[in-house]
């Protein structure tokens, strides 16, 4: 199935919000979330502990990447990748949500 390319540009600029019931702390190895609505607990590592405090702030996916890109040194395309697979396993566990189309510019 083909992609519009308005589609590619929504999906590459998709914010999130993380869920009211989520609180985060990072340190030197990554980060700790705690939902309180579900009484869990998680710890990232320091990729994840930045991707979520970046959408915390409202960055897009793409400034994402490029930020994990130019911090690690790894190219672009692995970065969104990476992001993209961590970003689902974070709606999964309902720790964050995509912001309605509407809301995206």
């Amino acid at each position: 199935m083909a992609h519009s390319p308005a589609r590619s540009y929504r999906k590459a600029h998709a914010l999130y919000t993380v869920s009211a019931g989520v609180r985060s702390a990072r340190n030197e190895d990554g980060g700790t979330v705690l939902d309180i609505d579900q009484g869990q607990m998680f710890r990232l590592n320091p990729v994840g502990a930045l991707i979520l405090e970046s959408l915390g702030r409202g960055c897009a996916e793409i400034e994402i990447a490029r930020e994990i890109s130019r911090r690690y040194s790894v190219g672009e395309a692995t970065a969104t990748a990476d992001l993209r697979e961590f970003i689902t396993s974070l709606e999964e566990h309902k720790l964050v949500r995509r912001a309605p189309e509407d809301k995206i510019s």
